[in-house]
């Protein structure tokens, strides 16, 4: 139990501004994890696809999704209190009766959760794949300077 004193608004912006955050923050680490993905798997086509102001437009998407999807917080929470007490005693910023009823806030933990697991997955194969690529850059460029390594070491010994 924590007590709220500042009123229903504020309760409701206070939970829709976290929820909104908290979704950006996950879209946000998704878009760089893809950004890094092009940066080091395609780097030719990186540097034409990622622009500036293709840049601004996936920040600019990021934040409408978050707030659109943190949007239904606004019915969800509210200040409620106890029955039976004095509301002024226990007034707490939580899930309303009406979301718990509705089923409301069960879809919303839902969607709470595929804005975490469906990121988790991306970000898995992603990164997988980023590995995949810098394995197999590695192995050839072993390859590579070990033949250059010779090739030096035969001119190197003309030469003496």
């Amino acid at each position: 139990y924590r007590p709220w004193n500042l009123g229903d608004l504020l309760c409701k912006l206070f939970q829709f501004v976290s929820e909104s955050c908290t979704y950006a923050t996950v879209l946000t680490i998704t878009a760089l994890s893809v950004e890094r993905y092009f940066a080091i798997c395609f780097p030719l086509r990186a540097k034409v696809v990622i622009t500036k102001g293709r840049v601004k437009l996936v920040i600019l998407v990021i934040w409408a999704v978050a707030f659109c999807s943190a949007g239904p917080i606004f019915v969800l929470v509210g200040v409620e209190h106890e029955n039976g007490t004095d509301p002024r005693d226990t007034n707490e910023c939580r899930a309303t009766e009406f979301a718990v009823r509705s089923g409301l806030l069960t879809v919303m933990v839902w969607v709470s959760s595929v804005f975490f697991f469906l990121p988790v997955f991306c970000l898995t194969v992603l990164y997988s794949l980023i590995g995949r690529k810098l394995w197999r850059r590695r192995r050839g460029e072993a390859a590579v300077g070990a033949s250059l390594r010779d090739q030096n070491h035969k001119q190197t010994v003309k030469m003496l």
